[in-house]
């Protein structure tokens, strides 16, 4: 059931390690088959150099286990809240990564700083509320999706497709689960570029919009003209 599928999952997770973003097993990757309403993600707890795609756990979007003799992530709750809400997104990242995992816990958004910043993400990548003491105690992975849900009630998912949950680490998304990788790993670099500029001068102020816009919309915009065209003509 969903081979290929699988394979990508258990190929992103390789490189959320090979990329430095894990250590241990802290993290997990996922994919969805839209089409089909699944969903495919690492098992919990298994140490990525056991990880194969035939290891990989299936589940529907109520969390039953449909193919996989391991458990799923014990984040799944959080990615099938994600899923559910984000209906443009097909591939979802969490990490504990250092430069990004200490704005978590400071309880702050990365501002916009710079045009590495603007290339990928079109605002500042926003950091939730905490979890209340009942909302940790029951249900605590799903309410974390819950309260991500919350943060983008008034933004765009898909042109800001990362968040930092208060006190815990960032998740990032994607159009596919490569695409959720690429934006952990600008997230984490963003993230340690912010920082640093931030101990060079406190006050620095945020890039400007029009700035911001442009950068943004070179690489995504409907008029963008970063990169190769798919399809090349006869020329």
């Amino acid at each position: 059931m969903l081979e290929a599928l699988k394979e990508k999952v258990f190929r992103a997770n390789i490189r959320l390690v090979e990329a430095g973003l894990v250590i241990l097993t802290w993290g997990n990757a996922s994919g969805i088959d839209r089409s089909k309403g699944l969903v495919v993600i690492k098992p919990s707890g298994v140490g990525y150099g056991e990880l194969s795609p035939e290891k990989m756990v299936v589940v529907d979007l109520n969390g039953n286990v449909l193919e996989g003799k391991l458990r799923p992530s014990s984040d799944t709750p959080t990615h099938i809240v994600l899923y559910r809400n984000f209906e443009g997104v097909n591939g979802i990242v969490h990490t504990h990564s250092t430069w990004a995992t200490a704005w978590a816990q400071s309880k702050l958004p990365i501002p916009s700083l710079g045009t590495t910043h603007a290339d990928h993400f079109h605002n500042e990548i926003p950091c939730t509320r905490f979890l209340s003491e009942e909302e940790t105690e029951e249900n605590y992975e799903m309410n974390t999706g819950r309260a991500i849900v919350e943060t983008f009630a008034r933004r765009d998912y898909l042109s800001t497709p990362g968040v930092l949950v208060a006190g815990h680490a960032p998740f990032t998304w994607g159009k596919s689960v490569d695409d959720a990788v690429n934006n952990s790993i600008v997230l984490e670099e963003v993230a340690k570029m912010a920082f640093l500029t931030k101990m060079l001068k406190s006050d620095v102020e945020t890039l400007p919009v029009y700035i911001i816009d442009k950068h943004y919309s070179r690489k995504h915009g409907k008029n963008a003209y970063y990169g190769q065209k798919e399809t090349l003509g006869n020329d």
